[in-house]
């Protein structure tokens, strides 16, 4: 059984899809463990299995062989307290931006059943959030009137608005500029230190994965298989100007010499 110590447990766990032709082994044999309160981060080359890892873990996709472990639990079935943040912000142009930020309050248990009673307390909840993050008095704005960065910071706070366990963050900057995306390590780093939910990451910036996480781990090509872990022992908070210390760089190396070991260079 896990305990805090394990509160992601994946053992062994490998996944094929299955295809007209032959089934595809998209993970291999992946063994990872995150602590309550942890930031991972996953990098590695596309098409690496990456993303399949956290549908393992979330439950939406069982493993073909192996076992998820969450909370103690064995994983049969999609697992609840989620937040989940994607690339593309997915907001809903028809909703204004705090109705797209309560929006797991109307289909989440328990907010859902209480939302009609309490929704003044909701709405003054994902208001505070919005202004954590630099959007106070954007509320009443469309997406379509958002910038990019700013789209993605909504995105961030649907994703905790209803105070998720585990935060899963699938390369959600990665469509932005540098400067916004920079801009956006920070804020994120923040939301964590004042939340301490369970994160995973996703992500192909090894600069990102560096200034955000506890851990980072390393995967092969397909069939994706966990090739290195690093524990990230850089104090908290980080700022940019962690990211030009001689420490930070040579992680940072030390981390691109194994994906490029992996690619033969």
């Amino acid at each position: 059984m896990s305990t805090d110590a394990n509160f992601v447990d994946l053992r062994n766990c490998s996944l094929a899809y299955i295809t007209q032709d032959n089934p595809v082994l998209a993970l291999a044999e992946a063994n990872i463990t995150i602590r309550k309160g942890e930031f991972i981060a996953v990098v590695g080359p596309s098409g690496c299995g990456k993303s399949t890892l956290m549908k393992l873990v979330t439950g939406l996709m069982p493993p073909t062989e192996g076992e998820v472990w969450v909370r103690g639990q064995k994983v049969v079935a999609p697992i609840k307290g989620v937040g989940m943040a994607f690339q593309n912000s997915t907001l809903m142009p028809w909703r204004t931006t705090l109705q797209n930020v309560m929006l797991p309050l109307e289909i989440v248990e328990p907010y859902k059943s209480r939302f009609r009673a309490d929704k003044a307390k909701y709405v003054a909840k994902a208001e505070k959030l919005l202004a954590s993050v630099g959007l106070g008095g954007f509320g009443d704005r469309f997406p379509w009137q958002l910038s990019g960065g700013m789209q993605q910071r909504s995105s961030l706070c649907r994703a905790l608005i209803h105070e998720p366990e585990i935060m899963m963050l699938d390369e959600p900057f990665g469509a932005l500029d540098a400067f916004t995306r920079e801009e956006l390590w920070g804020i994120m780093q923040q939301l964590w230190l004042e939340r301490r939910f369970t994160a995973v990451l996703v992500t192909h910036d090894l600069r990102e994965a560096v200034y955000l996480a506890d851990t980072v781990y390393v995967m092969s090509k397909r069939p994706g298989r966990i090739l290195y872990r690093h524990d990230i022992d850089l104090p908290r908070p980080r700022n940019l100007e962690t990211t030009f210390e001689p420490h930070f760089v040579d992680i940072v190396h030390s981390l691109r010499e194994q994906i490029q070991k992996e690619h033969g260079q």
